[in-house]
């Protein structure tokens, strides 16, 4: 990599590679892995274990201050109050990597006061690194990145993931499913969302949209998007999309298109009604929840309704594992 990258980014490259030198190895007998299963269809093996311990013991040795955000150890490591807080996935695309499909990455994320300043996307068994800085562009190896320049659907390549947990809604997403596939030129599922970002970021697809995401499956990907030129948000458009569990993302004119299509599928107004009834406590949950709603109703043919961006804290990822969205696939 030719050009002088920030400190903090080459400290998650050199975990990128540790992590992906050992999915490398893994991955040369992947018959002999013990895998276990957290959940229908939501898998781990050794090798995510190992993975997420190299990278955690990396960046503590550069940076024993910040804070620890993993998708298998939670917030366990690092510094519990840091502004800054690392984002990983030792390996997005585990059900992937369990059958030999080599479409599956290692993602990381550098999270400062709840925003994205830096990111890794590592392909091991392509030996392709993505990598961002805010401000400073995205860039696969030396090639700096740029979004598609397409401005119609109909001529769009669109990146997707299917629901696979319990309990997740599939036939709101076939709706959707049907409506985008129609209106595009093809719809493409690798398994892998932290890769899919970085092809909307690189140009391969023109835009990008799924459901049930967790933030270490897209925090940096995010990032290499933005740095791109592109645009991504929850499905109503606005940008709290890390902590709702739906994305899109694409170039601006595409990304406005999906947008279109998608919003009437956001769980957004549930959420919030959620929320709302949470804080109002037992007695007034029905009365705000119609609150809320009503509100939403109200200001659909009108300006879109503000929400208070949540800030990334390893408290609120936590509430997130818990919740049951691993992400791997």
């Amino acid at each position: 990599m030719s050009q002088a990258l920030h400190p903090m980014l080459n400290i998650a490259i050199k975990a990128a590679r540790a992590a992906g030198a050992i999915i490398n190895r893994a991955s040369l007998d992947v018959e002999r892995l013990t895998v276990t299963s957290k959940a229908h269809n939501d898998f781990v093996t050794e090798v995510d274990q190992a993975a997420e311990h190299a990278i955690i013991e990396t960046l503590l040795e550069a940076y024993p201050g910040h804070g620890i955000l993993a998708e298998e150890s939670g917030s366990q490591h690092g510094a519990k109050d840091s502004d800054y807080v690392w984002i990983i996935d030792p390996l997005d695309g585990t059900t992937n990597f369990i059958h030999g499909l080599p479409m599956y990455a290692v993602s990381i994320a550098l999270s400062f006061r709840g925003q994205i300043q830096q990111a890794v996307v590592y392909d091991p068994s392509r030996n392709d690194m993505f990598y961002a800085s805010k401000g400073r562009g995205a860039f696969l190896n030396d090639r700096r990145l740029r979004v598609s320049k397409r401005t119609r659907m109909l001529d769009s390549l669109i990146g997707t993931g299917f629901p696979f947990r319990k309990g997740d809604n599939f036939q709101r997403y076939l709706k959707m499913f049907e409506e985008v596939m129609a209106a595009c030129a093809g719809v493409r599922r690798p398994g892998a969302a932290s890769l899919d970002l970085c092809y909307v970021a690189a140009g391969w697809y023109d835009g990008f949209f799924e459901t049930g995401l967790s933030p270490w499956d897209a925090a940096a990907g995010a990032l290499m998007i933005t740095e791109a030129g592109g645009l991504i948000g929850n499905f109503t458009g606005e940008s709290d999309f890390l902590y709702r569990r739906e994305v899109v993302a694409g170039s601006p004119r595409i990304y406005g298109q999906l947008v279109k299509i998608l919003a009437p599928y956001s769980t957004i107004p549930e959420q919030l009604a959620k929320e709302a009834a949470a804080l109002a406590g037992e007695e007034g949950e029905a009365a705000a929840s119609e609150a809320v709603l009503g509100v939403l109703k109200q200001s659909a043919n009108e300006a879109p309704p503000t929400r208070t961006r949540i800030k990334a804290t390893p408290r609120t990822f936590d509430r997130l594992r818990e919740e049951g969205g691993s992400g791997n696939r």
